[in-house]
């Protein structure tokens, strides 16, 4: 076996040991979202894909108006873009800056990802209550796009607003997993 592998806590089924009991149903419910959304994601990047394909064909060799293939399609991929960030949180596949780990103490290192995780969920929550009420807005207004098409604008912000909402839960429960961790003397997951 690894030194990492040795070292690496378990993880049950995509939720973190050290998260707390009182928030276990909730990670695992995430978790099973997150691999929904993951699906979904895949799903909406092939159609904004194919969409766009016949989009080119269309407006190149039939000159055709391809008014609703764009906004289709950016729709698709904001949906995928949003309702994705949860589970790429799951996996700690954001971006993250490794050099600060290598010159921090590890005691150090784990309180800066607490601190980490805490300003991600602070600025996901903002970030989510601006798109509900964006979403809120727009559904209530009946605001529409600006094309000819004028599909709703509550499409994309609800997506936009689930997405951040999603993200936000998943930082919550990994903040309190981190801050157990902390608690208990343990180094929990990765930054």
């Amino acid at each position: 076996m690894s030194h990492a592998a040795t070292h690496a806590p378990a993880k049950s089924a995509g939720v973190d040991p050290l998260t707390p009991r009182v928030l276990m149903p909730l990670a695992r419910l995430l978790h099973g979202i997150n691999q929904t959304m993951v699906v979904l994601g895949m799903l909406a990047l092939l159609v904004a894909s194919l969409v766009l394909t016949y989009s080119v064909v269309s407006r190149y060799v039939m000159q055709a108006s391809t008014d609703w293939q764009d906004e289709a399609a950016v729709f698709c991929l904001v949906g995928a873009t949003f309702l994705c960030a949860a589970f790429v949180q799951e996996l700690r596949g954001h971006v993250g800056i490794e050099a600060m780990a290598s010159l921090l103490p590890a005691a150090l290192n784990r309180w800066r990802m607490l601190l980490v995780d805490l300003m991600c969920l602070l600025f996901g929550s903002f970030f989510a209550w601006k798109s509900w009420t964006l979403f809120h807005e727009a559904w209530v207004e009946h605001q529409t796009t600006s094309s000819s098409w004028a599909p709703p604008l509550a499409i994309p912000y609800g997506l936009m607003a689930a997405g951040m909402t999603l993200l936000s839960l998943q930082l919550l429960v990994q903040l309190s997993a981190r801050a157990n961790g902390l608690r208990q003397g343990k180094p929990g997951e990765g930054a």
